[in-house]
């Protein structure tokens, strides 16, 4: 079945058309995960991986995102990547080759040093060390959907601020760093207010400080709002036909009275508010306002019905919409379309949604590599992707979805 034309929004379109591919053309893991060795080519745009449950292909998804700045699409802890031998977490290391202009090629590689503890990290450019990650941020970016982040409308509002913060922080780097000092100041103010609860004596200057301190990053709150002003503008004809119109709502006094007054404004207010409910948040437990309790909202725009009420399948399509929106937003921004990871995407869709995003992954200039159990889900991607199955801490070809012979990947 040939896949039907995609209608991808105007807003889109323009952002990733005349973008280069970020291409990877080759992959090699050591002890990584479930995968003792391997090295694997990569003929197409979209790499299509298939098999059981616990086969490696979540893993996989995974090693190609840890090429990338950040801890990679599961968050975890360098400990954890090493594949596990007596008990024990092996040295691990991940690398690839990459294909995008301006350059003409070069190789990531990061992992755990030879002898080196399990808990640290290193990189290498072209086999050369890497002294910070925005060197990387310059030439690779990835963009990921997780079965994990199926539940995120059913989650607590701190799951969908660390997802809005994790986009936010692809495209502005520095956002991460705001985040964390806002909270580090937070807990110190916490921690002292209990005390002085308690009945220790405590330095009202070192409260100011801290109150001070979380003021002058809360304002990084404005990094949010600017991200959902953009998603909007492009979710707000539907990605495709098949995948509706989306709108975001950010839940934040912060963002808001950045919307009204200048930042400096925002942030005195902000001090004299928290100087002022120092008591009130000693019984709390903690700050009750600030950036901290953002919330991030989705809205179905033709059933003008919120996400959590929406069905699975309309949940997961609103999903795609927002990362291929936000692959749009780095392409634009960075030069080059990102790599696109997507674990389990045909899951909770129908075929008519599933077909429509295959479409729309064929027309864009991104490559896509995309998971499933079920390898017969992919076939409408025949002619068009390479597949693979997982077996066993290996890479099988899928002889149903095979590259023409000779096939190169565009740039």
């Amino acid at each position: 079945m040939a896949l039907p034309p995609p209608a991808l929004a105007p807003a889109l379109a323009p952002a990733l058309a005349p973008a280069p591919a970020l291409v990877l053309t080759r992959l090699m893991l050591r002890d990584f995960r479930s995968y003792p060795a391997l090295t694997v080519p990569f003929q197409s745009r979209i790499v299509v991986v298939s098999g059981e449950n616990g086969a490696g292909k979540t893993n996989l998804l995974e090693a190609i995102s840890l090429l990338a700045p950040g801890r990679g699409l599961r968050g975890a802890r360098t400990a954890e990547f090493g594949r596990r031998a007596g008990g024990e977490s092996l040295p691990w290391a991940a690398a690839g080759r990459f294909e995008s202009l301006p350059w003409s090629g070069f190789d990531i590689g990061t992992g755990t040093p030879e002898g080196g503890p399990p808990e640290r990290r290193t990189f290498r450019l072209d086999g050369a060390p890497v002294r910070s990650q925005a060197e990387l941020a310059e030439r690779v970016a990835t963009v990921w959907l997780t079965p994990q982040m199926d539940r995120l409308f059913q989650d607590g509002a701190s799951d969908r601020r660390r997802f809005l913060d994790r986009l936010v922080w692809a495209l502005e780097p520095h956002h991460a760093r705001e985040v964390a000092a806002y909270e580090n100041a937070m807990a110190q103010r916490n921690r002292l207010l209990g005390q002085e609860r308690r009945g220790d004596r405590v330095d009202p200057q070192w409260l100011a400080a801290l109150e001070d301190a979380m003021a002058r990053h809360a304002v990084a709150a404005a990094a949010r709002r600017g991200l959902v002003g953009r998603l909007n503008e492009t979710l707000a004809g539907g990605i495709t036909g098949a995948f509706p119109a989306t709108r975001l709502e950010l839940q934040c006094a912060v963002a808001g009275a950045l919307g009204q007054a200048p930042a400096l404004a925002v942030e005195e207010g902000l001090r004299e508010g928290w100087a002022s409910g120092r008591r009130r948040d000693a019984v709390a437990g903690g700050a009750v306002e600030g950036p901290h309790r953002a919330d991030l909202l989705f809205t179905h725009v033709p059933k003008d019905l919120p996400a959590s009420l929406c069905s699975t399948g309309e949940q997961k399509a609103l999903l795609v919409a927002v990362v291929l929106a936000h692959a749009g937003l780095i392409a634009a921004a960075r030069g080059f379309a990102p790599l696109l990871l997507l674990d389990e995407v045909a899951a909770h869709l129908d075929a008519t949604r599933r077909e429509a995003l295959f479409a729309a992954l064929a027309a864009l200039p991104a490559q896509a590599f995309l998971t499933g159990t079920d390898a017969g889900i992919f076939r409408p991607l025949a002619g068009i992707a390479e597949g693979f199955r997982a077996e066993g801490g290996e890479l099988v070809p899928d002889s149903d979805l095979a590259v023409p012979s000779g096939a190169s990947i565009p740039i």
